[in-house]
């Protein structure tokens, strides 16, 4: 068997080891990466032939194994199943930063797997994960452009942390993760906490110096170990074909770029592309394999002639393909309240894309319950986006989502996530879900945008209102050209995707990738100051339809009471088999009761009767009668000796015939009647709980009579 090499860098004060050569020695490549406690197996695995599905298959994988931290699975199953929301994240995380660095054309399929098999969350698997992929890809024949690596930042007392344990995070204003080379930064993923723009460019160029010494120890591995990078043939183009596009359609091809109207330009590309087919239908008439090979090289060299022509037109006459100025917004409208029945609703609508989002709030039980590595087991606040075909005119699969989906819902959550109440200050689950309804580019920002309309609508008291915009990046010949409130087209055609969502303060979430192999730090800043002035025109926009959040939360939605009770005392409000709570629920019409081990209590209801009704009961179910109280108490059992008074449902005590009265009587009767009110106070309670209580105390004492003078005798 043969032994590992093994590789070992002081990463910043924690241990990093990678060991190749040992395991999974059948794959393309494979590393074992150490990072502290924190362990991942990472396989690359690249097929022998290019695949003939026109585009780069790299497929990346990330999985959190529940071993890793010593958990056995939730659920009924007891084994890891589809891959978590983080999974899912993270496999995207890492997959944003490789893929710009392989070849334009490049089509062998690449599969990446990273497994953690031991996992600390104070020691990111994930960031652990994106350096084996880099890692292994390097080490492989691909024609792989990097390394990258990916580091964590976080900001506490003004002071930034790599790579932020998990109780770091919890008291820091940024949560940053950014990826790249050596040479520049190519992906980047922020939430922050109203972040100005000039603190966020510092944590990423924080970032960035640590992600050269990491780059700089794979390169020593490389080096030592790296295999010769494969030869590999770009799918042939025939110029003949290339040449004909190029001299018969120039023209049509340059007025349909020019075209602002984006129904009008799609029309005339279509015929321009259906010329192209009469053309080879009636020149290759005999030869269909020819013919279509032809088709297809003539539209794809069309579609190549368009995106050059509009990034030409943008660079050289700063004129957009819709007409626009490089820093103005699509017309803009805000609406709320469009349904009836949900707790809070906004349509969000701006060109051709068009958001609607629907916020539904519920009681603190109803949280999402997390099956995973760290110690957080549930989130109270969850954003949902949905991407339906219909959004851009078209038929296809509608069922779960996405990749794509469940990561514009993490961006989303995200960004309104920092504005959010504290649980104890609003004690609901949140639930957002957007259906994009239009779709022209930018649509996870226009969820932000009708998500935060909707907070608002429902009642939920965000510290400010955040809107979300994305901004673009022409690259041609040395000069740049950023491109406010990106649709479609330009995101399709540019170098940069770079959404942005926050406060007028500050930023709440960040997301860029790139299609170039980095941006320098003087390019972020223009695009941050740009997505700056126009995320406050658009907040503008918002506030129309709504200012602040209202004062009270809507009529269909649950209202809520929390109280803390002792957490000895909540065995007597379950009571024995859960009878005394079910009693509770029946008798105040289905109140939801939750109750959390510390002794908190919420009791969520449409109605504020039942809760309050509710609230009563459990409160005389767990207070405890204090010597030297003075209690309003009710006749409920009369004996020779005394009366029993019931101070509140559950407790009473005796108030023995002697402690009646200040006079001497003989019945208890003569002085009491079974429900009659009466004050009395605590006199003393015994070992078993009993309580003695005093009408007598309560009552003011006899004036004393005056004894009769002696008169003198006669």
């Amino acid at each position: 068997m043969s032994e590992a090499k093994i590789f070992t860098f002081d990463f910043n004060g924690t241990p990093l080891r990678v060991e190749v050569g040992e395991v999974a020695k059948q794959a393309t490549s494979a590393a074992l990466v150490y990072y502290g406690d924190t362990s991942v197996l990472t396989v690359t695995q690249a097929a022998n032939e290019p695949s003939s599905m026109g585009f780069f298959p790299l497929m990346v994988n990330y999985t959190e194994k529940l071993y890793a931290a010593g958990k056995i699975p939730g659920g009924f199953f007891k084994r890891e199943g589809k891959p978590s929301e983080l999974e899912t994240l993270t496999a995207r995380l890492i997959d944003r930063p490789l893929r710009p660095l392989f070849p334009e054309g490049f089509q062998y399929e690449i599969q990446i797997i990273n497994t953690v098999m031991s996992g600390n969350t104070n020691q990111s698997p994930p960031m652990t994960a994106m350096l084996g992929s880099s890692l292994t890809l390097a080490l492989s024949p691909m024609p792989f452009e990097g390394p990258i690596a990916g580091v964590q930042i976080g900001r506490v007392d003004g002071e930034f942390i790599l790579n932020p344990s998990e109780d770091d995070l919890e008291l820091s204003d940024i949560d940053l993760i950014v990826a790249g080379t050596k040479d520049a930064i190519n992906m980047v993923e922020a939430g922050g906490k109203e972040v100005d723009e000039e603190d966020m460019l510092d944590a990423i160029e924080f970032g960035h110096s640590w992600i050269k010494k990491l780059c700089e120890f794979q390169e020593t591995i490389i080096a030592e170990i790296g295999q010769e990078t494969m030869a590999y043939e770009l799918p042939e183009k025939d110029e003949v074909i290339e040449a004909y596009v190029q001299d018969t359609y120039q023209d049509a091809i340059e007025d349909a770029a020019r075209t602002f109207d984006r129904e009008r330009r799609g029309e005339a590309v279509r015929a321009i592309k259906d010329a192209i087919d009469a053309h080879y239908e009636q020149t290759l008439a005999a030869d269909e394999d020819a013919r279509n090979k032809a088709m297809k090289q003539a539209k794809s060299k069309v579609d190549a002639l368009i995106a050059e022509t509009i990034r030409s037109i943008v660079v050289k006459e700063k004129i957009r393909p819709d007409g626009r100025a490089l820093d103005e917004i699509r017309p803009l409208s805000s609406k709320i309240d469009l349904f009836e029945l949900t707790h809070g609703s906004a349509l969000f609508t701006r060109g051709q894309t068009q958001a609607v989002s629907i916020t539904t709030l519920g009681a603190l039980g109803e949280h999402q319950i997390i099956d995973g590595l760290g110690d957080t087991d549930n989130k109270r606040f969850m954003l949902h986006y949905n991407f339906p075909p219909y959004s851009v005119g078209e038929t296809g699969r509608y069922g779960p989502p996405k990749r794509r989906e469940i990561g514009h819902g993490a961006l989303g959550e995200r960004a309104l996530a920092q504005v959010l109440p504290d649980e104890e200050d609003f004690p609901y689950t949140i639930r957002v879900v957007s259906e994009i309804l239009e779709s022209n580019g930018s649509t996870s920002q226009a969820s932000i945008c009708a998500g935060c309309m909707s907070l608002m609508a429902a009642g939920v008291p965000i510290k400010a209102p955040v809107a979300g915009i994305a901004m673009g990046l022409i690259h041609e010949n040395g000069e740049n050209r950023v491109l406010s409130d990106i649709q479609g087209l330009e995101d399709h055609i540019g170098d940069m995707d770079f959404k942005v969502a926050g406060s007028q303060k500050g930023i709440t979430a960040l997301q860029m990738d790139i299609k170039v192999k980095g941006l320098s730090k003087d390019i972020l800043r223009e695009a941050l100051l740009d997505a700056k002035k126009g995320r406050l025109h658009i907040l503008n926009n918002m506030l129309t339809a709504i200012e602040k959040p209202r004062e009270e939360v809507s009529k269909h939605a649950p209202k809520v009471k929390i109280m803390l009770i002792d957490p000895d005392k909540i065995r007597d409000v379950i009571g024995p088999g859960g009878k005394i709570i079910s009693k509770i629920i029946e008798e105040n019409d289905d109140v939801k009761i939750d109750i959390e081990q510390d002794g908190r209590v919420t009791i969520m209801h449409t109605e504020i009767e039942p809760i309050n009704n509710a609230l009563k009961r459990i409160e005389d179910l767990v207070r405890v009668a204090k010597v030297g109280e003075v209690y309003k108490g009710k006749v409920v059992r009369i004996e020779k000796f005394g009366a029993f008074i019931e101070l509140w449902p559950g407790t009473d005590g005796l108030c023995h015939i002697s402690k009646i009265a200040h006079e001497r009587i003989d019945k208890v009767e003569d002085v009491l009647k079974m429900g009659q009110n009466v004050d009395v106070k605590v006199i003393g309670i015994d070992d078993r709980g009993r309580i003695d209580l005093s009408i007598k105390a309560t009552l003011p004492k006899p004036e004393k009579s005056e004894k009769p003078q002696n008169k003198d005798k006669k």
